[in-house]
């Protein structure tokens, strides 16, 4: 699957840097994968949620930080929305905008 925009990863571990490594290796996963269904994502990543049919939510660093991202199967790419602190995705979802 192709990674748009992989600046936000970088982005947010240039500010979080113990995030950097979790998130190094979650693309390398995607990036190696082809997912065709919500179904593939849950059964390589135990603890992603999935918010909708392609909304997709990360655990990164234990929960410390969450990766949004709306997952295109069809097109094989995965956009990402948000890269945040638990805190910061809790607040997203209080104002409705996950």
């Amino acid at each position: 699957m192709r990674v748009i925009t992989r600046r936000h990863l970088r982005e947010f571990w240039e500010e979080h840097p113990d995030a950097a490594d979790a998130l190094r290796t979650w693309e390398a996963i995607v990036k190696a994968s082809s997912y065709t269904n919500p179904s593939e994502v849950k059964a390589q990543f135990g603890t992603a949620s999935m918010l909708g049919e392609n909304v997709t939510v990360f655990n990164i660093c234990g929960n410390r930080y969450r990766l949004v991202v709306t997952m295109r199967y069809d097109l094989q790419r995965i956009y990402i929305r948000h890269v945040v602190t638990h805190a910061e995705y809790d607040d997203l979802t209080a104002k409705g905008l996950l």
